[in-house]
């Protein structure tokens, strides 16, 4: 890939703090003072948090809200291919000058003074957002909540949690209860917080959080409901109930998130055809997304190509549970993680679905978990596993064997970003 100019600008901007994560608000604090604080200009915010299904349920509101003829900016992280997916602006991804003014804005403005690349970044999200027209804003947070770089609204119209579980337990607590904590803390006072489908122990945490500031939930199981039935998403609250198509977005956790969705879009007065849209019209790559082009489709043509992001407990049983539902077919993992990540916890729900799992390092990732490690780790909950030097390798052993095999790509976005680029 060539090298833009912003390339450049955030290679700079991650030297400025010795830490990738370090989760204080005071620095995004003084950034945003000296900017003149464009987050107290940005059109309606509507605020996301959780362990998964952030991205999925934000891209459902945003083709949703777009279907209604709104324009709506939207802030999200990692990026899979490149950074300008962070950032849309009514709609669309921010151009490469636009991108480029912000950055160089913010790091001018920030003096050389300690901050982290999420923090900077962040706040040129938020510059560029307060600058450019539009109806919404959709916020997702990067890392928690109560501390996260996203946390600066005062007043949102909405927040939504999505399930929360087990995840960053180094930086958010060892607890579902903790974590939870963590990620309440984006709940305002007096403002509606639209809650997924939670453990016990995280709902609670929720609830009291959300009594202490008065803020009302429209929470999953209580406010509205959601199912599949023969073929269909039936969405059911207090005003009614919607018949619609399935999600476009494969696999039963999307029904969820959907409904999450469909729940905010109702608070904010949206219509059955922009519920409609919000399922139908969605996309969100790397999440149990089908490969049908590019270098490793035509390096394997009759191997069933699937590509997911997740990396933590909750999204293996995810994952295994779409691969379940599937038509029966030889099914072969190549996964590669990171060394921060609950390995077994993601990978030990995968093996009744998988014949053989192939580890691989993830190229350029300094926080690979290398791929002996990943085979050993894989092979302790279960797996067949061994190592291999890179996707395309392992893909070709396995389609030297199975040449009609489905193979799913997994274990982390910085890795389905990788395969992302390579397959563009």
């Amino acid at each position: 890939m060539e090298t833009r100019g912003s390339d450049v600008i955030l290679e700079r901007l991650m030297t400025l703090h010795p830490k990738v994560i370090d989760l204080v608000l005071d620095r995004v604090w003084r950034l945003l003072a000296a900017l003149g604080h464009p987050e107290r200009d940005l059109p309606p915010v509507i605020h996301l948090a959780g362990t998964n299904g952030k991205g999925s349920t934000q891209a459902m509101i945003r083709a949703g809200l777009e279907s209604a003829g709104k324009r709506v900016h939207a802030y999200t992280s990692p990026h899979l291919v490149r950074f300008h997916e962070r950032i849309r602006l009514a709609g669309e991804l921010i151009s490469e000058d636009a991108l480029m003014a912000v950055l160089d804005e913010c790091e001018a403005a920030n003096g050389g003074e300690p901050i982290t690349y999420f923090e900077i970044t962040t706040c040129a999200g938020l510059l560029a957002m307060a600058r450019t027209p539009a109806d919404y804003t959709l916020l997702e947070t990067g890392l928690g909540g109560r501390l996260d770089a996203t946390n600066v609204i005062e007043k949102p119209a909405l927040t939504i949690i999505t399930p929360i579980s087990m995840d960053h337990e180094a930086f958010l607590g060892d607890t579902l209860a903790k974590i939870a904590g963590e990620k309440a803390g984006i709940i305002k006072r007096g403002v509606p917080c639209v809650v997924g489908p939670q453990p016990d122990a995280a709902m609670d945490v929720i609830e009291a959080r959300a009594t202490a500031l008065g803020a009302p939930l429209l929470a999953f199981g209580q406010h509205w409901h959601v199912w599949e039935e023969r073929g269909r998403l039936v969405y059911q609250d207090e005003t009614g109930l919607l018949d619609l198509p399935l999600p476009v977005l494969p696999g039963a956790h999307q029904y969820q998130n959907a409904g999450a969705a469909i729940a905010a879009l109702r608070h904010l007065g949206a219509d059955e055809a922009a519920c409609e849209a919000a399922v139908t019209s969605a996309e969100w790559p790397a999440r149990m997304q089908r490969l049908r082009r590019g270098p490793l489709t035509e390096a394997a043509p009759g191997v069933e190509l699937w590509l997911d992001g997740g990396h933590n407990p909750a999204a293996g049983e995810a994952l295994a549970a779409h691969l379940s539902s599937l038509p029966e077919r030889p099914t072969f993992a190549i996964c590669g993680m990171l060394n921060t990540k609950d390995s077994k916890g993601f990978l030990r729900p995968l093996v009744p679905f998988t014949r053989g799992l192939y580890a691989v390092s993830i190229p350029g990732e300094a926080n690979t978990l290398p791929a002996a490690e990943t085979a050993q780790q894989a092979t302790e909950v279960g797996h067949d596993a061994q190592s291999a030097a890179s996707v395309p390798e392992a893909l070709n052993r396995i389609a030297a064997d199975f040449p009609e095999a489905r193979v799913l790509i997994c274990g982390s976005l910085y890795l389905a970003g990788r395969v992302l680029s390579e397959s563009s």
